[in-house]
């Protein structure tokens, strides 16, 4: 689940605790919407944590050093075409 999903939870659970009064026989709807709203939070920590360790880059350790053929002409000059 993504950063959208968690946040849709969130919404969701508020909307079911704070917007709505309906009554269900078996269900309560106050203690749903809170669910997903703890969810919802549990996932936003959880995808930033995830996100704050991928962006972490590491130097390297050791130098990277291209190497080049040497191309010499006849007369021991380089002139950057390789002939």
């Amino acid at each position: 689940m993504g950063l959208g999903g968690c946040i849709i939870l969130i919404a969701v659970g508020a909307i079911l605790t704070f917007a709505t009064d309906w009554d269900m026989q078996g269900v309560n709807l106050d203690l749903v919407g809170v669910i997903f709203m703890i969810v919802g939070l549990i996932g936003v920590a959880t995808f930033s944590s995830i996100a704050r360790r991928r962006r972490v880059v590491m130097p390297p350790t050791t130098p990277v050093v291209e190497e080049r053929p040497h191309t010499h002409t006849r007369d021991g000059y380089h002139n950057g075409y390789g002939a």
